[in-house]
């Protein structure tokens, strides 16, 4: 516990670290086209998970100079998410706007409510699902990595309509050199952990 403690704190440090320095009008040496500029994102709709899961970007990691970028999540009832990973370079928090996200932190379990937040800096394996029978939605926020890109490529570009079938060997190598692109990393047991999870709550 004291471990996980100092960890969130040293994540949310780090978090403020990246974005105070603006925040607090010390870029007085900055070149003005390097500064950050105003953005405004117009509501949507809430996001369809479309029978299991979607993502949509929000704040892309170009609008803040690479500094933060911010995507919404849609998860079905009683779906799985990703397998056990870590990253090894960014840290990400997440606030669910509705329903209840089950987070696995190394071997510890949460449950992170609507209205909540859930912090998961770097290099501590992790990953999420839906164990209820309503949807869950959330926003995951990123700092110092467009990781943006990586879960747009996964989610809308690799597809079967695309050419990507889903088990096939062209997917799956363009997933791994994704994987390495962006830092993350996968045990060797990590999708048989992912199924131990799926079948221990009845997720798809």
């Amino acid at each position: 516990m004291e471990r996980r403690n100092f960890l969130m704190t040293t994540g949310l440090f780090a978090a403020y670290s990246a974005l105070a320095p603006i925040a607090m009008g010390s870029s007085v040496n900055t070149p003005v086209e390097d500064l950050l500029k105003p953005v405004l994102l117009p509501g949507l709709p809430p996001l369809d998970y479309k029978g299991g899961m979607d993502i949509r970007v929000w704040m892309r990691s170009s609008m803040t100079n690479g500094l933060f970028s911010s995507v919404e999540c849609a998860v079905g009832p009683k779906i799985m998410g990703p397998a056990p990973h870590h990253h090894l370079a960014l840290d990400e928090i997440m606030y669910v706007v509705e329903g209840t996200a089950s987070v696995l932190v190394d071997d510890d379990i949460v449950e992170v409510q609507a209205g909540g937040w859930h912090l998961r800096p770097r290099m501590i394996t992790h990953t999420f699902w839906n164990a209820s029978d309503k949807p869950l939605r959330f926003i995951d926020m990123y700092f110092n990595q467009p990781f943006e890109e990586y879960l747009e490529r996964i989610f809308h570009e690799l597809t079967p309509e695309n050419g990507y079938p889903d088990g096939s060997e062209k997917k799956n190598k363009e997933i791994s050199l994704l994987a390495v692109k962006f830092g993350l990393k996968h045990s060797p047991t990590a999708w048989d952990e992912r199924k131990a999870i799926a079948d221990r709550f009845g997720l798809k």
